[in-house]
């Protein structure tokens, strides 16, 4: 059955859009926008900085060649940062060494231009279904705690039951808290390959579920209305 235009909408997925070619951005902004993303733009490197900086992304497009700080540049920058956007590197320089070196500046994939617009929406869906970059053990929020190398969460010190499902919503929750997740990202995160048959519904009883398993914790999950989840302490 198709999606609703407003179950469509509840899917958008926020992305940032840094290139410095007024054509290409322009082109860049209007077909994502068609393909069900919400775009801010931005000219420069600094600008990009400043917008990884402050704000949740689900991806990010970096161009090479920017003015006030490169593509590569500000990557290096906004992952010493701790930024954990994936990140794609877009640029006409098509070497391997070039390759080699966007990768190790900390993107997750260097698409070279001219480009298909239907590849570069097809990799950013790939980027969008990678699971949640790990950097600590255990993730809290109040006292909620989740422990990602037993995969356990507890409230209170109290181990909750979960399902395996449950265990991956909840740990993508807490890993981008306060921020909201979309419940687009949450599809194609949980159920992965089946994401596309996941409507808002099926996170919605998920939620509800794990809500009821965490009552009277001093952490709640928040509905945001219109795009997703997030899970802060009260």
């Amino acid at each position: 059955m198709a999606a609703s235009l407003d179950e469509k909408r509840s899917f958008d997925v926020r992305i940032l859009v840094a290139e410095d070619d007024r054509t290409l951005r322009e082109v860049l902004q209007r077909g994502l926008q068609e393909a069900g993303y919400v775009v801010d733009v931005v000219e420069d490197g600094e600008a990009a900085t400043i917008m990884l900086r402050d704000n949740e992304y689900e991806v990010a497009i970096l161009d090479w060649r920017m003015p006030k700080r490169s593509g590569i540049e500000t990557l290096a920058l906004v992952r010493k940062l701790g930024v954990t956007t994936p990140i794609l590197i877009l640029t006409a320089r098509d070497a391997p060494v070039d390759r080699v070196e966007g990768l190790n500046a900390g993107a997750d994939d260097y698409l070279v231009k001219p480009f298909d617009f239907g590849e570069l929406v097809a990799r950013l869906q790939a980027l969008q279904r990678r699971p949640a970059l790990r950097f600590h053990e255990e993730i809290r929020c109040g006292d909620l705690e989740f422990d990602a190398a037993t995969r356990e969460l507890r409230v209170a010190g109290k181990d909750v039951e979960l399902t395996s499902t449950e265990r991956l919503l909840i740990e993508l929750l807490l890993r981008r808290s306060p921020a909201a997740v979309s419940r687009r990202t949450i599809a194609n995160q949980v159920w992965s390959d089946q994401a596309d048959a996941v409507g808002s519904n099926t996170i919605e009883v998920h939620i509800a579920r794990i809500r009821a398993k965490i009552a009277g914790c001093d952490a709640k999950i928040e509905t945001v209305r219109g795009f997703g989840y997030r899970v802060v302490a009260s």
